[in-house]
């Protein structure tokens, strides 16, 4: 079968779903269309203003393998992760806590690595991925010799007609430490954060009802989620409902201005992080739309990959705890692909 690597393709699966996927060229537009399947795709600033691309082909799927993606026998070269870039942003995001400019921020550190004998990068990564399951949302966006992919547990928000759902997923723990998870103040006082400030962004559009919360289980790790529906006291566009929601304090500063977005869009981009990691990617498909957060990826240029991950710092956080988690997270990522072991 022909690569479909080296084009453009876009591709969305639901939990235990079948994959969507768009097939280009891809036609960019400003707003979603009236009908039809469009994936929606930007960056962490949300700074394309045609974030909606509309595919020439759309195929629903069992496995991307009926697509010609096949994980080869390609290597990664990784380059190791030094701690002081991070450790001076952590520095920086305690000392504006202290003196109360923010609550909370969330650094990115990223791992990157050569992929080495691989015909075709996009190819080679998407075909690596492991197929995943509920709760997981399978996501992947490939331009040429660029993209990214993998599987995320945060929805954004899903949108049919008038009942809108999301979610606060936030706090981190391995596996085998649940129990003492279930009772860390610093996660759950992390977690409320974010639950409390989507309850507040959404309480004066429509009725919400909460969700207690819970804890969500990735195997590996575990997390912190509270349900939120709403049922919208009349239609809102998804553009404006992107721009309402996103980033959440799952990824974003808390409270969320023009200074503090613009703080972290410098830390980010100090510690590499890839511009489309923690952004909004959407399918539109059958009048129902469906964002998620991308996070839980790989991102590629060229033969250059990269496994961002983020982690949430407030007063509590120590730099040691929180160096720990995105570690755990980047492990949890590779497992995906293969790349453990």
């Amino acid at each position: 079968m022909q690569s479909k690597g080296s084009k453009q393709l876009a591709f969305m699966k639901d939990g235990d779903g079948r994959y969507l996927v768009g097939l280009g060229p891809f036609r960019s537009c400003a707003e979603a269309p009236e009908s039809g399947t469009a994936f929606y795709c930007n960056d962490f600033t949300l700074s394309d203003p045609e974030p909606w691309k509309i595919p020439a082909e759309v195929l629903e799927v069992d496995s991307l393998k009926e697509l010609g993606f096949e994980g080869g026998a390609a290597e990664v070269d990784w380059s190791e992760l030094q701690p002081d870039g991070f450790a001076k942003v952590f520095a920086e995001i305690n000392e504006a806590i202290g003196r109360g400019v923010i609550e909370k921020s969330v650094p990115v550190a990223a791992e990157c690595g050569m992929l080495t004998g691989a015909a075709d990068v996009g190819v080679e990564i998407i075909g690596r991925m492991a197929c995943l399951g509920a709760p997981f949302y399978s996501y992947g966006w490939c331009d040429g010799a660029r993209g990214f992919c993998g599987g995320t547990p945060e929805l954004l928000f899903a949108l049919d007609a008038c009942r809108l759902k999301t979610m606060a997923l936030a706090g981190t723990a391995k596996a085998d430490e649940r129990d003492v998870f279930a009772v860390d103040g610093k996660e759950i006082r992390e977690h409320e954060f974010v639950a409390q400030t989507l309850v507040a962004k959404l309480s004066d559009i429509g009725d919400v009802t909460r969700g207690g919360r819970e804890m969500m289980d990735l195997g590996q790790l575990v997390h912190f989620h509270t349900a939120i529906d709403v049922e919208l006291f009349a239609p809102r566009g998804m553009d404006d409902l992107i721009r309402r929601l996103h980033p959440t304090p799952a990824l974003g500063p808390l409270p969320r201005t023009v200074d503090t977005l613009r703080s972290l869009a410098e830390w980010r981009d100090r510690l590499h992080c890839p511009s489309h990691f923690g952004a909004p990617f959407g399918l539109l498909h059958d009048g129902v739309f469906c964002s998620v957060v991308a996070i839980r990826g790989v991102h590629w240029d060229g033969l250059n990959i990269s496994v961002p991950a983020g982690c949430g710092v407030i007063e509590a956080s120590r730099l040691v705890n929180e160096w720990r988690e995105l570690r755990l997270k980047r492990e949890a990522v590779k497992s995906v692909f293969g790349w453990m072991g």
